[in-house]
């Protein structure tokens, strides 16, 4: 499991207030499909808050943990049903070439660049 400072946690918590739930956990619980798709999320996004629907607040805590353990990541938050955990990703997403700044192409050039 990943450890994170109280300063890193602090930052992460500010950037996920802005996010939505990405993955909700039913009534079964921590399925291997669920698991499956936080991994795939946990590929795409470093931080992501997960739902649960579960009403027992140490359940939702255990599940936060095990979660953790299993996909190597760090507890950032656990508010209500809401749970927010971090990886950082493994290779950075390339970002695409910018084109050089200057005059907007004209329909001409546009044309032949198809």
């Amino acid at each position: 499991m990943l450890s994170l400072s109280v300063t890193q946690r602090r930052e992460l918590k500010a950037l996920a207030h802005a996010l939505h739930p990405v993955v909700i956990i039913g009534n079964a619980g921590l399925t291997p499909a669920v698991l499956g798709e936080i991994e795939r999320s946990l590929k795409s996004h470093d931080l992501m808050k997960i739902r649960v629907m579960n009403d027992d607040r140490d359940a939702r805590g255990a599940m936060l943990q095990e979660i953790c353990e299993l996909m190597n990541a760090g507890p950032v938050q656990h508010i209500g049903k809401v749970l927010v955990i971090y990886r950082p990703l493994e290779k950075p997403i390339a970002k695409a070439p910018k084109r050089p700044r200057g005059k907007p192409l004209t329909k001409k050039q546009l044309a032949s660049r198809s």
